[in-house]
């Protein structure tokens, strides 16, 4: 029986090249998403992976639908935390709401979603919890005091779980991305990205959600069991640890 692999955020962008990645791999995955409900029913008769429609910023309802993922397709083994939002602003423009909603979706999410997982992993003496963390959590980023300190956050969450996982047979692990071609990217105006986005990249290009994907595949895998604690940067050369 195949692992069950759970990808927040797993309908759109980075989360759904995850997805895929991983039932191509041979994983039962499930899906979860937060807003877009038509696109997601979209994605899952498209891929045939089930979708779970959850808020990661509320711990009742990621217990509650990581309890249905369960009941329908097993315990979760993987899990993939990748659910995140921005709200930008420059510091001093920037509101409560705005600097909540991101700590509690892009941060707080990561709690919410692995503490109810986790004794069922340290009981299985096996599990995998992959972080998306950012480029931006690792240098910061003008106007982005709220995602970049979220983001932050991630790594730190990484380091310390995984101490506490490794006796157990769990890795805990983080990728960054760096700019990567989703839609919400490739809505950036052409100009901009032309002339000020790309050329800080030294390998001259966006990185593909695909190229995401094979890193949280490769750190999903039986092969990687050695591997906990780390952070993969996928940039293009963009920002070195």
């Amino acid at each position: 029986m195949s692992r069950v692999a759970l990808v927040t955020g797993g309908t759109r962008g980075i989360g759904a090249a995850i997805s895929i990645a991983l039932k191509n791999s041979g994983y039962t995955v499930a899906a979860n998403f937060a807003g877009n409900e038509e696109k997601a029913k979209a994605f899952e008769a498209e891929t045939g992976i089930p979708v779970f429609k959850w808020d990661v910023s509320n711990y009742q309802a990621c217990v509650d639908g990581i309890a249905a993922v369960e009941a329908a397709l097993g315990p979760v083994e993987v899990l993939v935390n990748n659910a995140g939002i921005t709200r930008d602003a420059m510091f001093h423009k920037m509101k409560p709401d705005q600097w909540n909603e991101v700590i509690n979706t892009n941060l707080t999410g990561l709690f919410n979603m692995t503490h109810p997982v986790w004794t069922g992993m340290r009981d299985r003496s096996f599990g995998r919890v992959i972080n998306i963390s950012s480029i931006n959590g690792q240098k910061g980023q003008m106007g982005q005091a709220n995602y970049s300190a979220a983001k932050a956050g991630d790594l730190g969450f990484t380091k310390a779980l995984a101490q506490e996982g490794a006796a157990k047979g769990i890795t805990v692990n983080a990728i960054c991305p760096g700019y990567i071609g989703t839609e919400m990217v490739r809505a950036i105006p052409e100009k901009v990205l032309n002339e000020r986005i790309i050329p800080q990249i030294p390998v001259g290009r966006l990185g593909e959600p695909e190229e995401i994907a094979r890193c949280v595949v490769f750190l999903a895998s039986d092969e990687a069991g050695f591997i906990t604690g780390s952070t993969i940067s996928a940039n293009g050369g963009q920002f070195f640890v």
